[in-house]
């Protein structure tokens, strides 16, 4: 079983998924840090050589690969919701966990890390705050249709978030029929 971690840029995904994982004794992986660290360059670089639909492919191949792996928490890519296949595979794979955020607070985090800045692709042409905004839109259903918990992370320490996420995937785990968690 895997616990994947869903969710925008900044919402919290690649924070916590590093305590998730040393509270069971498992791995963490940010999906998209091994596949920069697999094709040896950026998403940045990736998307100006070879374009959206070329990432989101290998994307979606580096998903399927870590979809089979044993006690792992994933911190997925803000879009890898965006290929059906890995949606599926995400959910089968084990708890799916929503980390959500306004667009104020995505804002003001990404502003605050001037890493993600440089790594992340601009996926419109749109300024920061717009573009935010008409991304959200875009990806909320797919996030929803995805998830089996939500997390609201604006105003909430990492540790606050941490705890939630933690009861939450055991309320997951007591439903009739789960094997979540």
């Amino acid at each position: 079983m895997i616990i994947s971690l869903i969710g925008y840029r900044g919402c919290g995904k690649t924070s916590l998924a590093p305590l998730l994982a040393a509270s069971r004794g498992w791995s963490w992986i940010d999906a998209d840090r091994e596949l920069e660290r697999q094709q040896g360059r950026s998403i940045a670089d990736i998307f100006a050589s070879e374009g959206e639909p070329e990432f989101r492919r290998l994307e979606a191949d580096l998903l399927r690969e870590l979809c089979h792996q044993e006690n792992l928490v994933l911190a997925t890519g803000g879009g890898a919701i965006l290929n059906s296949n890995t949606r599926e595979k995400l959910r089968a794979s084990g708890p799916v966990i929503w980390l959500q955020a306004d667009a104020s607070t995505i804002e003001q985090r990404l502003g605050e890390d001037q890493s993600t800045c440089r790594s992340r692709p601009a996926l419109t042409n749109l300024g920061w705050r717009e573009e935010i905004e008409r991304v959200l839109a875009e990806r909320l259903p797919l996030y929803q249709q995805t998830c089996h918990i939500r997390i609201d992370t604006a105003g909430k320490t990492l540790v606050e978030v941490a705890e939630q996420t933690e009861a939450a995937l055991r309320e997951l785990s007591k439903q009739p029929g789960s094997s979540q968690a």
